[in-house]
C-alpha cells in the first residue's frame, strides 16, 4: 500500500451566494484540474437564520449534478419540472441537471437556528452534459453507516466502501462520497483508488495526516538534504488535497476527527463554465447563454 501524500492544505473562505446566504467555500470558480471531475465544494453550516434565510431563488443549471448533503435543518427545494421536496438532518439529494433546468433551494433552520450542510458540484461528461435531469433523493435510514472495531464510523453516501454501496448511483464520475468520524487518539487508513483525485474536508475536530509534503515546515536528513515533512495537521472547515496513492492515513486529535472524503475518476476534459452552467467550449457556453435568454433553455419536460 502506498500512503497518498497531501499536496496542499487550504482553509475555505467566507463568501456570499444566492440572495445574501454566508457560506465557506473551499474550492471552485477557478482552475479546478487538481480536483477534476469535480467543480465546487461549499459549506453552508451556518446559526443566524439572517444570514441564510433568503436562500437560493430560481437560478439555471446546466452540463453538471449538484449533491447537497444537510446535517442539520432542512432545504426546500423546487424546480422548473415540476418537482419539489424537502431535504432534513443527514439527507441527501444528486441532482443531475443535465440538458437544464431552473432550480431553487430555501434553507430553513432546526429549532437551535442551525443549518449545516454542504454543497459539492460534479462535472459531466461532454457526452452526457444534454442528458435528461433527474434526481436521487436519499433519506438518511438508507445511507448505510459501517463501525469498524476501533469505533471508526463511516457513512457511504456514494460509491462501495468496505463491502457495502451507497445509495446514489449511474453517476458519470463513479464518485465516492464518505462521511467519516475518527475517534479521539486513533490512527486509520481508508483506501482510495490510486487513479482517483481525492480531497478530504473536516467540519469536527482535528487531526494529523501521514505522508505530506509542504506546508509542513522541510525537515532536514543527516546528510542535509530537505525532506518533505511525515504529518500534516489540521482542524475545522481545512481542505485536504491528496497526491497520488491507495490509501489515506490520518490520525484523530483527542476531540476525535469528522471530515468528508470524496473521491473521483477524472474526465479530464476542457471546461467552460459561467456560474451553473458548465460546457465544455466557450461557444456551447454562449449557446445556452442565448438559449436562456430567448426562453428556450429548457429541453426535457
Amino acid at each position: 500500500m502506498s500512503i497518498r501524500p497531501v499536496k496542499r492544505v487550504t482553509e475555505s473562505v467566507p463568501t456570499m451566494e444566492g440572495a445574501g446566504v454566508k457560506l465557506h467555500r473551499a474550492f471552485g470558480f477557478g482552475d479546478t484540474h487538481e480536483f477534476d471531475p469535480f467543480l465546487l465544494f461549499d459549506d453552508f453550516r451556518n446559526e443566524h437564520p439572517a444570514d441564510y434565510l433568503a436562500g437560493f431563488p430560481w437560478h439555471p443549471h446546466r452540463g453538471i449534478e449538484t449533491i447537497t448533503y444537510v446535517l442539520a435543518g432542512e432545504v426546500e427545494h423546487g424546480d422548473s419540472l415540476g418537482n419539489r421536496g424537502t431535504l432534513g438532518a443527514g439527507d441527501v439529494q444528486w441532482m443531475t441537471a443535465g440538458s437544464g433546468i431552473l432550480h431553487q433551494e430555501m434553507p430553513k433552520g432546526d429549532t437551535r437556528g442551525r443549518m449545516h450542510g454542504f454543497q459539492l458540484w460534479a462535472n459531466l461528461p461532454a457526452s452526457l452534459k444534454m442528458t435528461t435531469p433527474r434526481y436521487q433523493d436519499i433519506q438518511a435510514r438508507d445511507i448505510p453507516e459501517l463501525v469498524d472495531d476501533d469505533g471508526t464510523s463511516v457513512r457511504v453516501v456514494a460509491g462501495s466502501f468496505w463491502g457495502k454501496t451507497g445509495p446514489v448511483d449511474g453517476i458519470a464520475a463513479d464518485p465516492r462520497y464518505l462521511d467519516v468520524w475518527v475517534p479521539p487518539l486513533t490512527k486509520k487508513a481508508l483506501p482510495v483508488e490510486t487513479t482517483r483525485h481525492a480531497f478530504a474536508y473536516i467540519f469536527e475536530g482535528s487531526g494529523r495526516f501521514r505522508g505530506a509534503s509542504a506546508p509542513q515546515p522541510i525537515k532536514t536528513d543527516p546528510v542535509g538534504t530537505p525532506s518533505p515533512a511525515a504529518e500534516t495537521e489540521a482542524g475545522n472547515r481545512s481542505l485536504i488535497l491528496f497526491d497520488r496513492g491507495d490509501e489515506v492515513v490520518v490520525e484523530a486529535g483527542e476531540q476525535g476527527l469528522r471530515f468528508l472524503l470524496v473521491s473521483g475518476q477524472p474526465l479530464e476534459e476542457p471546461v467552460a463554465w459561467y456560474g451553473p452552467i458548465v460546457m465544455n467550449t466557450p461557444a456551447e457556453l454562449q449557446q445556452a447563454l442565448g438559449e436562456l435568454r430567448a426562453g428556450t433553455f429548457i429541453k426535457h419536460r
